[in-house]
């Protein structure tokens, strides 16, 4: 089955004629639907809205972006201080996008959408450059077939369609299980680097409870209507890990199934994944406390900690654990005599290590103090 073939051509023609079967029903924020024209909105498909996840002034990537229904709410989200790429590889989808964002840059007041020609899984080659190129120079025989690899690849290296580290969200809506089985480890890694450090992507797609069986992924009908290529719930987070994300966690997953087929169970499900594990660890004496509910967890590098103990972080995972992601989980214990980070040696993140009092405070330590105030303020209540 040639999966990318099926999934252009039913996707062109979703773009020239409403298709039910494309997508299942999604609420958006109806403020941000009155600005994008219906032709938009009639055509677009998708199972969630990662949109309202983004936040004013970040640049978001859409992947996928269809007809720019995502692409028209993220940009008002975002506002005129950030900006927004969609990226499809379906002319007719780019063609209803593109003649629609001057009327939705004019309703808005600004203009901070563009429409890219690529690949999902491969979002360094611009397809429309190479589209030009081999106007110039098409394919006629064997050596100009290398000749245009040898292009593609150069045109990857000095033109990216979306360069690494560029953006702060990478969203998309409904598409990631259209993509080929084997071309999927190439996809996440893809989307790992085109974000910032400290970015995240939010991602709605299709998982289904069962593996789906091989004839079913071999219905070219099925595929391309968001089915045979569901991926399994836990598998689907397992991917990000896999690609080198932290934090990821489930955001919305749809309590009754969308489809269900042979007894499979396919639903809408959003999840939300961090970048920014990457680099060295550093030892500056930093302690972390895991707060509860749960006696004991199991963080993404395999440290398993109880709750209410201290424990040795790296001062990369020390200020991970205090973002968004992680917020509430954790009190933070900064040492008495900070470290400068030039100064600090390697830590061992191999190992799970409670972290001695004395090593935060120091081993010189001697204080006696006076008791402090530590019940409510404005009373004659003592401590003991």
């Amino acid at each position: 089955m040639k999966t990318e073939s099926i999934v252009k051509e039913r996707y062109a023609g979703g773009a020239n004629a409403r298709e039910e079967a494309l997508c299942c029903p999604v609420e958006y924020d109806a403020k941000y639907l009155e600005v994008i024209p219906e032709e938009v909105i009639e055509r677009d498909y998708g199972c969630g809205d990662p949109s309202q996840y983004v936040k004013e002034g970040e640049i978001v990537l859409d992947l996928g972006s269809g007809t720019g229904k995502i692409c028209f709410i993220a940009s008002q989200v975002v506002g005129e201080t950030g900006r927004v790429i969609g990226v499809d590889m379906t002319d007719d989808m780019l063609e209803v996008a593109r003649r629609n964002q001057p009327i939705v840059a004019e309703r808005v007041g600004y203009d901070n959408v563009e429409f890219r020609k690529g690949r999902i899984q491969d979002l360094a080659l611009d397809l429309e450059a190479l589209d030009t190129r081999l106007a110039e120079k098409p394919v006629s025989d064997a050596n100009s077939y290398l000749e245009m690899e040898e292009l593609a690849g150069e045109l990857k290296v000095k033109q990216p369609l979306v360069e690494s580290e560029s953006v702060d969200v990478v969203v998309s809506n409904c598409v990631l299980n259209l993509v080929s089985k084997k071309n999927r480890r190439q996809m996440f890694a893809e989307i790992h680097r085109v974000l910032k450090r400290g970015g995240r992507a939010v991602i709605s797609d299709i998982v289904c409870d069962e593996e789906v069986p091989q004839d079913l992924q071999d219905d070219a009908e099925l595929w391309s209507g968001c089915i045979s290529g569901a991926f399994l719930e836990d598998e689907f987070l397992q991917a990000f890990e896999d690609a080198g994300f932290y934090g990821v966690r489930i955001l919305k997953f749809d309590k009754e199934p969308w489809q269900t087929v042979k007894g499979i169970e396919f639903r809408s499900m959003t999840i939300e994944a961090y970048k920014g594990k990457e680099g060295i660890c550093l030892e500056r004496n930093q302690a972390v406390i895991y707060k509860g509910p749960f006696k004991k967890v199991l963080d993404d590098d395999g440290h398993a900690m109880e709750r209410g103990k201290r424990y040795a972080v790296c001062d990369k995972i020390f200020h991970i654990y205090q973002s968004e992601c992680y917020a509430g989980m954790f009190e933070f214990i900064d040492p008495r005599t900070p470290i400068p980070k030039e100064e600090a040696g390697l830590f061992d993140c191999s190992k799970t290590v409670v972290r001695n009092p004395r090593v935060t405070k120091g081993t010189g330590y001697d204080a006696t103090t006076e008791a402090g105030d530590c019940c409510s303020s404005g009373g004659d209540s003592q401590c003991c």
